[in-house]
């Protein structure tokens, strides 16, 4: 069940069967010339809410607004910054957390929201940062349906999981294969430290990083998001009972 679409009673009778809570947690950037602007949020939101169906779990209205300055110069990013996106989760997670919450699971979709998400998750035992790419299962799709060209940024996973949940875009400047990157460049910008939005923008002109999301379709999507939805529900389901 989604939290905005309950009851305060009904919160209230889930209380006090669970102390659990699913918090999906994404991005507002731009995501290449096929890309939805709201990607990193919408695959965090759909792989929330059907693993919440799954293991009978409430989920919290997904955060969209975090950390993005490196892709400020493509028109419809909107980025806040680390302090106010920490203060904000610090805030969301302490008023869950007095209401009987003592389990927030975080399922995230945004490489630039881990570090700041860890540091909050800290010494608080109950709060459990996932990125929905973090699993075995959903890792070896993606190697198999993308090899290298997975890449960084507008994924083709991801733009696959969108395609299958919200529409597919088509413009010819995606069918080009991007720029490659290689392992270096990777670990050197893991968390998505790319440097400041004009070098950014004029390394990666259209938007992508690595990443030949034009590969995408919904048929791969769909396989994604049951592989990511069984992941996070099965680890969801034992960090309720662990902590």
């Amino acid at each position: 069940m989604q939290l905005a679409h309950a009851t305060w009673l009904e919160v209230e009778a889930y209380l006090e069967r669970s102390d659990g809570i699913i918090l999906p947690v994404g991005a507002t950037e731009q995501h290449g010339p096929i890309g939805l602007i709201g990607t990193e949020t919408i695959c965090a939101e759909e792989i929330a809410t059907r693993a919440g169906e799954q293991s009978g779990a409430l989920v919290a209205p997904a955060l969209g607004w975090t950390p993005a300055p490196f892709n400020m110069l493509f028109p419809g990013t909107i980025s806040i910054s680390v302090e106010l996106f920490s203060a904000l989760v610090t805030q969301i997670v302490d008023g869950l957390t007095s209401q009987g919450f003592r389990r927030v699971y975080v399922v995230n979709g945004h490489g630039a929201n881990l570090e700041p998400l860890h540091r909050i998750a800290e010494g608080r035992p109950g709060m459990r940062i996932r990125s929905w790419w973090d699993f075995a299962e959903v890792n070896a799709i993606r190697r198999e349906l993308y090899g290298d060209w997975e890449g960084m940024h507008a994924t083709p996973s991801e733009v696959a999981i969108t395609q299958a949940t919200r529409r597919r875009v088509h413009h010819p400047m995606a069918d080009e294969p991007p720029r490659p990157i290689d392992a270096a460049f990777v670990k050197a910008h893991a968390g998505d430290r790319h440097g400041p939005p004009d070098a950014h923008r004029a390394t990666f002109p259209d938007g992508r990083v690595g990443s030949h999301s034009a590969l995408a379709t919904p048929e791969a999507g769909l396989k994604l998001l049951a592989a990511a939805v069984h992941a996070v529900s099965q680890d969801y389901s034992a960090f309720v009972v662990s902590v």
